[in-house]
């Protein structure tokens, strides 16, 4: 889920939608109005689940996607060979989660580890363990 928001209301370290992928803002720079146009915000992000660098150009009183972002404390239940599975801590539900590309986030990664974990539009990333 997302929610609509002013362009000109964007913070370096919040988090956007830029062409269906959720990304993390790294830079705004925000050109002033001139004589017969509006003023502009340049962006560039980085994507959450690919790394990709995006940027794009959008007049600041234009509307932004924000993806919702789901926090969630989580234990790892087992390792698989193509990811681990997670049981949530609050609902008891277990969740699929492909391995994180850190290499020392994935080498903690054990059967009975507490992780933090984030579940945007459907998908699941494991942000850290505790």
């Amino acid at each position: 889920m997302t929610k609509p928001m002013d362009v000109g209301e964007l913070r370096v370290g919040g988090y956007m939608m830029i062409e269906g992928e959720p990304c993390r803002i790294v830079d705004i720079t925000k050109s002033k109005p001139g004589k017969h146009g509006a003023a502009k915000a340049r962006i560039v992000a980085i994507g959450v689940f690919d790394d990709q660098k995006r940027q794009f150009v959008k007049p600041v009183d234009a509307n932004a996607e924000v993806p919702l972002i789901d926090k969630r404390a989580g234990q790892i239940f087992s390792v698989n060979p193509t990811g681990v599975q997670i049981m949530d801590l609050e609902t008891y539900e277990y969740v699929d989660a492909p391995f994180p590309d850190e290499e020392d986030l994935k080498s903690k990664l054990e059967p009975g580890v507490e992780i933090e974990y984030w579940q945007i539009l459907g998908k699941v990333k494991i942000t850290r363990t505790k």
